[in-house]
């Protein structure tokens, strides 16, 4: 099947525009007659289900934890993008546009990160009437700061819970829905699997995760939000219960599944502290723009820090090496988190770290707590301040700024940031790869959409800091709404969809004896067991950097991970109640059929893009020299794999890039 994109022709300044006044739409009178299914409630599917509600659609919304307002989204700390140009330095559509490509390395698709730039003003301006707290200047106007990978300071925050809020603000449109009846909640629900009848998704097979009832949900179309994979590594930034059950289930289903390789590793994580942790802790990135990271110049000191025979704050000034600043004087400590993660695991990996087990970096507060004491010493006229009195006066800036990251630092490693460095390393965390959507965020099966991290349309190889709230936000709010509406206007005369039907029964069979087999096999070994061991895997040999000979070790070891687990997995209770180790069987049971896909994905694209760095592909000499080198010529394309049983066996589809706005070249933060 040739993998038809539907991206508008036209200028791509006019495509968003022209698509909207072109497309059928359903009255108001006809969208009391249809309904849509939301799975998931972070801040696609939640700004999703309050907008087709409020719109006059009859939603479903499914969400596996108690409330919506738990979704993964709360997680997020730094801000949001948008091309506002508030600060005056320069900002446009068009460099929002061009930054998120270049970030992506070049292989993201040009239509839909051209709207997302579009419609991002007007995500600000929805979610300040909601009421969100963003931060504000000294003149009441909402606050910009900078993140990774661009030259002006785009991104709005409400201090370091910017996703929290944001979230609260798409929980109450949602919580006005459900009290008109227009939005039915489903908290403590899974998605199991996804009905199609007649070819088009017309519902889902769901587990009440308090009763453990099997539940049927019809629908005109089913909309797929449930985030991204990350939690495949085992340890990643995600909460425990991020999974990718419901993307996975409906690739097996009939949907490509896109570009699994691209995940991304964020530089600014709280280092790993043992065997025995189950998840890591992102600090956000917008901490790089006031703390500069660095390693000791000499190894030897660096050895005497592992040791604990020396602190930071013993390393002389001469004696440090800010390695981003060196590396990348133009963009310094803000160059996208793919380079700043190598960069760290490079330091790392030569034996400059920092911490016991030599796998952290510094990021040091002290300069920046020096200049703003100096600053407002100065506004507040007192001369000759002592450093005492500048260091006092600099922290409260800094803490104003990011105390609830510098207090959740402080609880987790025990030292308080604000005196001595945080330490930091790169850990898994957001991924860029997903369901295959077309402009519309339709999946290949008819009637079935895929929005946010869960598909993978904006951010081609590498995500740029800020941006994922941007995303989920735009597809929930601004593009889906329309998109949809396109499609339900053949539906109007349809009449409800039953649920008593061979289809249902059928695929609510599949899920019954999944169940069945977990809650009766005799194994000995827990779910755990088996997710820890496909981590390892994944980090060791699909992780910050990859090469053939890992890669195909990692498909044959992955396999055998997933054999011996069928063989081998004990849930221990039953299926008729609450038990989160069945939940979590069927759950680690599609991570070990993803992450050899991701494996197979890794070794087919034998270039270095992005968050997918092959140990093949590098820049051998010039001012990029040990830098990635993407191959153009060979791989400007999204992988779009067509489920056929056997992860190893799945079909690739190509979707050719083109670049008719934005000039393919070398990426380059110099």
């Amino acid at each position: 099947m040739a993998l038809d994109s539907k991206v508008p022709e036209g200028p791509i300044k006019d495509k968003w525009t022209d698509y909207k006044n072109h497309i059928d739409l359903v009255n108001p009178a006809n969208k009391r007659n249809i309904d849509i299914i939301v799975v998931g409630t972070g801040l696609a599917g939640g700004s999703a289900a309050a907008t087709l509600a409020e719109l006059g659609y009859n939603v479903k919304a499914f969400a596996y934890q108690d409330s919506p307002r738990r979704a993964h989204s709360i997680a997020a700390q730094g801000g949001i993008n948008a091309a506002k140009n508030y600060q005056g330095d320069g900002d446009s559509n068009y460099r929002l546009f061009y930054d998120t490509v270049k970030g992506g390395d070049y292989r993201s698709r040009e239509a839909n990160v051209h709207r997302l730039a579009e419609v991002s003003g007007n995500i600000i301006d929805q979610c300040v009437a909601q009421g969100v707290p963003f931060a504000r200047d000294y003149g009441g106007l909402l606050d910009n700061r900078s993140f990774g990978g661009v030259l002006v300071s785009r991104t709005f925050y409400a201090k370091g819970q910017t996703g929290q809020q944001l979230l609260l603000g798409a929980y109450s449109a949602m919580n006005r829905q459900i009290a008109r009846g227009k939005i039915e909640m489903f908290n403590r629900h899974e998605m199991l699997d996804v009905v199609k009848v007649g070819g088009k998704a017309r519902g889902i097979i769901a587990r009440n995760l308090i009763t453990g009832e099997i539940e049927r949900h019809s629908a005109h179309a089913v909309v797929i939000a449930t985030g991204g994979y990350g939690n495949v590594y085992f340890l990643s930034t995600n909460a425990m219960g991020s999974n990718a059950t419901a993307a996975w289930k409906i690739h097996k289903k009939g949907a490509y599944f896109a570009n699994p390789c691209y995940t991304q590793i964020h530089p600014t994580c709280i280092p790993r502290s043992g065997d025995y942790q189950s998840k890591l802790t992102l600090m956000s990135e917008s901490l790089r723009n006031d703390g500069r990271i660095w390693v000791p110049a000499k190894l030897e000191d660096a050895k005497a820090i592992q040791q604990g025979k020396l602190k930071p704050t013993d390393i002389a000034e001469a004696d440090r090496d800010y390695y981003l600043e060196r590396r990348y004087p133009a963009f310094g400590n803000l160059v996208p988190r793919d380079v700043a993660s190598r960069a760290a695991k490079e330091r790392c990996d030569a034996g400059y770290g920092v911490n016991a087990t030599g796998e952290a970096v510094y990021l040091d507060f002290a300069f920046a707590i020096n200049r703003y004491g100096i600053e407002q010493a100065k506004i507040h006229n007192i001369a000759n301040a002592s450093p005492e009195k500048i260091y006092e006066l600099g922290q409260a800036i800094v803490e104003e700024k990011y105390g609830n990251l510098f207090q959740m630092y402080e609880k987790i490693v025990d030292e308080n940031p604000y005196k001595t460095p945080m330490m930091i390393y790169p850990a898994t965390h957001y991924t860029m790869g997903g369901v295959w959507v077309d402009y519309n965020l339709m999946t290949t099966v008819e009637g079935l959409y895929c929005i946010g991290e869960a598909n993978f349309s904006d951010h081609g190889a590498n995500r740029l800091g800020a941006s994922a709230l941007m995303q989920g936000l735009a597809d929930g709010y601004f593009v889906l709404p329309y998109t949809i509406g396109h499609y339900l206007s053949h539906d109007i005369r349809t009449g409800k969809i039953p649920t008593n039907t061979p289809e249902f029964d059928a695929v609510e069979k599949e899920v019954k004896d999944r169940i069945d087999f977990f809650v009766n096999n005799n194994g000995t070994k827990s779910v755990d067991y088996f997710h820890k061991r496909l981590g390892k895997v994944m980090w060791d040999k699909v992780g910050m950097s990859r090469n053939e000979k890992g890669l195909t070790e990692a498909m044959a070891e992955i396999k055998a991970i997933r054999e011996e687990f069928w063989k081998e997995v004990k849930v221990p209770g039953s299926a008729n109640e609450m038990n989160v180790e069945l939940e979590k069987a069927g759950r680690v049971a599609d991570f070990l059929e993803l992450g050899e896909l991701f494996a197979k994905d890794a070794l087919v694209r034998r270039e270095s893009c992005g968050g997918h760095f092959r140990e093949e592909s590098v820049e051998l000499d010039g001012e990029q020299q040990g830098e990635a080198k993407r191959d153009d010529v060979n791989f400007a394309f999204v992988s779009a794999w067509e489920y056929k049983g056997e992860p190893a066996d799945a079909v690739l589809h190509k979707e050719e890039l083109e670049f008719k706005d934005i000039e393919l070249k070398q990426r380059s933060y110099k």
